[in-house]
């Protein structure tokens, strides 16, 4: 078995105080950790993102050559205080998830989100978002498939990725689009006050296609699916649907209407 991938990880840790810090923060069970550093065992594809998104590495990155790889991560330095220095925006980042709160775990989970396309107008863009909370860290996976699923169409896909802050009674999403790297979205939602999570609503700003990129606004539902579903069957769901479309609850409809009313002078999210 090549071990290039044991020498990188092992090389990663060593700007950490102890591998017991580095399974704790990531999450990951310390003897399994332990057989990817021995290079007798390789991590899942979920487990191994984890780990590069921990460490600030591509997943190709950790699979180069040793020889190549410690020049890459010799620039970044990952977990030494010259990086914090570096790289200020670790800072910025801790200091929001130091005053995030911890409820926003109960929102961890698979979700349904709908609003109108900014690349399509007129049509309604279900995608599928995965959000996960470990160790205080919330993040997610936003995939869209801008194609019309009712009619089958290849659809083009898009993946964002990014974190999540529960700041003063209120959800922050912020995220970039992850395989062309010229995009990204914040996302405002109110919080469920219900036992059970079921629909949040909210904002959305991003950008139109084409080649002038304008800044658009727009009322977004994310749909509770549960922590565990068929995730084949719910990117089968996603896609754009014509605004009758049956598969669209007639309440989702009514709460992305994008309207402002007489004497308005903002554009309000709608509360569920």
């Amino acid at each position: 078995m090549n071990d290039d991938f044991a020498q990188n990880l092992r090389s990663l840790v060593g700007y950490y105080k102890s591998v017991a810090e580095v399974c704790r923060r990531i999450g990951i069970n310390r003897s399994q950790f332990n057989k990817y550093l021995s290079g007798t065992s390789r991590p899942s594809r979920h487990v191994l993102q984890k780990i590069c998104d921990f460490f600030g590495v591509e997943e190709f990155e950790i699979y180069l050559p040793h020889a190549q790889f410690v020049p890459i991560i010799k620039v970044r330095s990952p977990g030494s205080d010259q990086a914090g220095g570096g790289r200020p925006y670790v800072r910025f980042v801790d200091e929001l998830l130091r005053h995030s709160r911890p409820e926003l775990s109960r929102y961890a989970g698979y979700y349904f989100e709908y609003y109108y396309s900014m690349a399509h107008p007129g049509l309604i863009l279900r995608s599928l978002l995965h959000l996960s909370y470990d160790n205080g860290l919330a993040s997610y996976e936003r995939i869209e498939h801008l194609g019309r699923a009712e009619r089958g169409e290849r659809a083009v896909r898009c993946k964002y990725r990014g974190l999540a802050f529960y700041l003063s009674d209120r959800i922050f999403l912020v995220d970039y689009e992850a395989l062309t790297g010229n995009e990204m979205t914040q996302t405002i939602l109110f919080p469920s006050y219900k036992n059970r999570v079921t629909r949040l609503s909210g904002l959305k700003l991003g950008l139109s296609s084409g080649s002038h990129r304008e800044p658009l606004c727009a009322r977004t539902v994310l749909d509770a699916l549960g922590a565990r579903i068929n995730l084949r069957m719910a990117l089968r769901g996603c896609g754009l649907f014509e605004e009758t479309a049956s598969a669209i609850d007639d309440d989702i409809r009514d709460s992305i209407v994008n309207t402002v009313g007489p004497g308005a002078y903002h554009f309000l999210a709608a509360p569920q």
